[in-house]
């Protein structure tokens, strides 16, 4: 219980930081030009934003223990058959 507490507040630290420090991941990571096609100006920050909001929603996920719940409700008419 603590470990998955513990994994799941690394988590969301590490989107959260991703989406506050955009730049510094833009920079280590570079640029990725088919999100300016899809997303428009500023697309590769955008889409580091969105990694982020989605690492803080799977660290929520991981640290209520709802990650379960969460994979069978959206996905589970497809693995469970």
């Amino acid at each position: 219980m603590f470990i998955r507490i513990l994994i799941g507040l690394i988590l969301v630290a590490v989107g959260a930081f991703m989406v506050i420090k955009t730049r510094y991941f833009q920079d280590f990571f570079g640029e990725m030009p088919w999100t300016y096609k899809y997303l428009g100006a500023g697309g590769t920050r955008l889409m580091y934003k969105f990694i982020g909001l989605i690492l803080c929603f799977v660290g929520f996920m991981v640290m209520t223990n709802l990650w379960n719940a969460f994979l069978k409700a959206t996905l589970g008419a497809w693995l469970i058959h």
